[in-house]
């Protein structure tokens, strides 16, 4: 006789509770292999697949995609033990999965511990349903996802599907991006029944709004609504109508609570300066020359900064207000400011005070990278001390940022411009860059940040001081 477990969500890490359900990878009388993916789940930190630590067939799913579940909701429940024809007994049934106990001896698993797996605690929520295009029930953690539509008084609207000429896929989608993935789930779109144009089938944005494009085509235009009343007036009249809510959810969710926090109890306080960085350039060029892994400027910026933190540790530090402390850190984990398809990310590269600039270049290389793809894990996007935001690259001169809660300082450096300077006594076109720290007043005041500055500063006008230092 088969065994029916139970698995949950499991707790992903760094004191995330709660992730959106972004794929279902099983169906209810799918056959699973012990460690298997099992649905693909959408933190405030990362996209990661989930996997079962059962192996059996999955009985029943809990929650539809978009829905949003805490820590410790049920997923799903496997029957161990059960043949790929074992009926799914306790789907559409509504009846209670049975318990762990019953049946035959224990349950086979891969002997990985998830971490918070089990965990009997009750849910901290309902799960939310992002509004999408076709109605999706909310399911308490205790109900049963029947795959049986109800009957309903009326209609309900179809969702919007891609053409039918297209057959259907079974197996995983080819999608990388995780613009893509939103983009269909809010359009009501199903990537399974997508062709995609990219190199071996991969759907690309492209794919997806072309479909939307033919949908919009297709279906009869909505009859025209009356503006909904704000503040008592009418939508069209009012002055700042509204013409979207967007949910902070996810990464921008996140975003908006820790810089939040960032003001509410940091007293920041940010200083700049000017500097020439025509010999910084020279030198990176002429590294870059002699062969070899190349250099990026960001790795050099960063080694400069590791060696400034290094004569000034006050900045590399954390404050303690509960024992009212001032934290002081041995390593620096350096975060660097990414803007990617999911909104603004910082990965953090580890123990950068003991890195070369090529090592330095090759982790800032993958961070990124993965940070485009997605597949940046809660490890990379936490525990940094400190925070370089490269925002040159927007083509800006100067930045006053939010420090990166509950850090100390962040340094920031603009676009490196040819500009008029005066070099050796005489006017000369220079490359030079804006270089802004915004720090924590309670760490340290105007000398010790203004001195940290000037050394960087220094550093880039001329890299042999920073031989001083190695």
């Amino acid at each position: 006789m088969a065994q029916v477990l139970e698995f949950k969500l499991p707790d992903l890490g760094e004191g995330l509770t709660e992730a959106e359900i972004v794929r279902w990878l099983v169906a209810v009388g799918d056959v699973v292999a012990i460690d298997q993916p099992v649905v693909e789940v959408e933190t405030a930190k990362a996209m990661v697949e989930v996997p079962c630590p059962y192996g059996g067939v999955v009985t029943a799913r809990y929650g539809e995609e978009g829905a949003e579940l805490p820590v410790g909701a049920p997923l799903l429940t496997v029957a161990v033990g059960a043949s790929e024809s074992a009926p799914a007994a306790a789907t559409g049934s509504g009846t209670q999965p049975a318990p762990a106990g019953d049946g035959a001896g224990p349950a086979e698993t891969s002997g990985n511990v998830l971490v918070g797996y089990g965990t009997g605690a009750p849910a901290a929520r309902r799960r939310r349903v992002r509004p999408a295009a076709s109605p999706v029930v909310s399911v308490a953690p205790a109900e049963v996802v029947d795959p049986a539509p109800a009957p309903a008084a009326a209609p309900a609207p179809t969702p919007a599907t891609a053409p039918a000429s297209v057959p259907e896929r079974s197996g995983p989608v080819p999608v990388i991006s995780p613009l893509v993935r939103r983009l269909a789930r809010q359009n009501g779109l199903d990537l399974r029944a997508l062709a995609g144009s990219g190199r071996d089938g991969l759907i690309l944005r492209c794919d997806v709004e072309l479909a939307i494009e033919r949908i919009g085509q297709a279906a009869p235009a909505p009859a025209q609504a009356p503006a909904p009343a704000v503040n008592g007036t009418s939508g069209a009249s009012a002055a700042g109508a509204v013409t979207e809510r967007v949910p902070l959810r996810g990464v921008r969710g996140a975003v908006a609570d820790k810089l939040s926090r960032s003001r509410r109890e940091i007293p920041e306080a940010t200083c700049w300066v000017d500097a020439d960085a025509t010999e910084l350039m020279a030198a990176r060029t002429a590294a870059n020359a002699a062969g070899g892994p190349k250099i990026s400027l960001i790795a050099l910026l960063a080694r400069i900064c590791t060696a400034a933190l290094a004569r000034f540790p006050e900045l590399n530090s954390t404050v303690d207000m509960e024992a009212r402390e001032i934290v002081r850190l041995r390593d620096v984990h350096l975060g660097f400011a990414a803007q990617t398809d999911r909104g603004l990310v910082v990965p953090v590269v580890r123990d950068a005070q003991s890195r070369s600039a090529e090592s330095l270049s090759a982790e800032f290389a993958r961070l990124t990278e993965a940070g485009r793809s997605g597949t940046l894990t809660p490890g990379d996007l936490t525990g940094g001390t400190f925070t370089l935001n490269n925002y040159g690259v927007f083509g800006v001169d100067g930045s006053t940022p939010i420090i990166n809660h509950p850090e100390a300082a962040m340094l920031g450096i603009g676009r490196i411009v040819a500009k008029p300077w005066v070099h050796r006594g005489e006017l000369a076109v220079r490359q030079v860059v804006q270089l802004s720290l915004t720090f924590d007043h309670r760490v340290c005041d105007g000398g010790t940040a203004g001195g940290f500055l000037r050394y960087v500063a220094d550093c880039v006008e001329q890299p042999a001081v920073l031989l001083r230092t190695l």
